[in-house]
Formats: C-alpha cells, sequence, structure tokens
C-alpha cells in the first residue's frame, strides 16, 4: 500500500518490525539510524515508557534511490511488543509494505515469540492482507546467547514458507543491514510488478 505523491515524483513505503517485547526491533532501527548518512535519514522519533521499551513507533524515513522516476522512502515503524498494545499495532500496521519479524532466540523467550507471531497474522486477516503475500523477512536476533534456540527449531516454528530469513545480534549490528536489504528490495520487487520468487 505505497503511497505516492505525484506532485513531488515520490513513492513512501511503511516497513514494521515486529515481535515480542525486547526481541531488538527499536535496536535494529537505531543502528540503521547510526549507519545512515544524515543527507538519506530523517529524524529518528521514539517514543518509550520509563523503561526504555518502545511505546509506539519508530520512524526512520530513509532514502533509497529512485523507481521509475519517482524517489523511493521507507519509512520504519517498530510496533510495541508487550500485549497490551494491540490497538496501537492494528494502527502502526495500516498500509504496511513490508515486515521484518523479529525473533528472540533465548529459550525463554519462544512462548512470547509464538504469540506475537499469532498476533501479527490476526491483526494483518483483520486488515484485509494475507501474511503468505506479503514481504516478509525474518531476523533470529540475539544469536550470540550461549543457549540459543537451534536455527532448526525456528525455521521449523516461524518459516515453514521458506522466506528469507537472517541470524543477527542486532545490539552489535550483525544481521541489520541485511536484513532490511532483504526487505526493502523485496518490497521493491513488489512495487515493479514482480514476485519474490
Amino acid at each position: 500500500m505505497s503511497f505516492i505523491n505525484y506532485a513531488t515524483k515520490e513513492i513512501n513505503c511503511k516497513i514494521v518490525y515486529y515481535g515480542p517485547g525486547l526481541s531488538g526491533k527499536t535496536t535494529n532501527v537505531q543502528y540503521i539510524y547510526e549507519q545512515t548518512q544524515q543527507d538519506q535519514r530523517g529524524k529518528l522519533v521514539t517514543l518509550s515508557t520509563e523503561n526504555e521499551r518502545t511505546l509506539f513507533f519508530d520512524f526512520l524515513p530513509l532514502s533509497v534511490g529512485d523507481v521509475r522516476g519517482y524517489q523511493t522512502r521507507f519509512h520504519l515503524y517498530t510496533i510495541p511488543g508487550q500485549t497490551f498494545y494491540e490497538l496501537s499495532r492494528q494502527f502502526i500496521l495500516k498500509g504496511i509494505d513490508g515486515i521484518v519479524f523479529v525473533v528472540d532466540s533465548q529459550p525463554e523467550r519462544m512462548e512470547a515469540n509464538i504469540e506475537s507471531y499469532e498476533s501479527l497474522e490476526k491483526t494483518l486477516e483483520k486488515q484485509g492482507y494475507d501474511i503468505n503475500k506479503i514481504p516478509l523477512v525474518l531476523q533470529y536476533n540475539k544469536r550470540d546467547n550461549p543457549d540459543a534456540i537451534s536455527l532448526r527449531e525456528l525455521e521449523a516454528t516461524f518459516n515453514t514458507m521458506r522466506r528469507p530469513y537472517f541470524e543477527a545480534v542486532a545490539n552489535r549490528g550483525q544481521g541489520v543491514m541485511e536484513t532490511l536489504q532483504a526487505v526493502s528490495q523485496w518490497v521493491i520487487r513488489e512495487l515493479k510488478g514482480g514476485d519474490q520468487s
């Protein structure tokens, strides 16, 4: 649901980082912001509670060049991970073009990961999206945890559609830009009328 501004010849695309609380969504967006040249990014807006969890969203307009003569700009959002922010999530997911689902690799977070993925499916369905047709990239974060869930188990649980995935340690920047590149390239392919295969 890209927004096209014909007057300014701009295409605005929305990518949402989704996942359970404290999985690394905000860390991803902050790292991207820090690694992006000033002339290619907008202002990073973070709304947080006192314990530094994202309350609503992070917003980072990121310019990535042009598609068919139109300047393409990605707006990156994170959703609040806590379940009691369901209305905020629904609002943030409106008009999305792509999703990064951030999975916390710590074993004690597996239930929260599954609950978050199911919530994503339900919310998308309510808004008329098919999770199997929207550009969605998986990021398995916190891979440096000595007890990290095996990649095999994560893939079996979250990636039956064989979507692109990346192992990450977001607080070190590992896998962050690769994840963004994969989802943004997929969104651009969709804009040009292509498909993932």
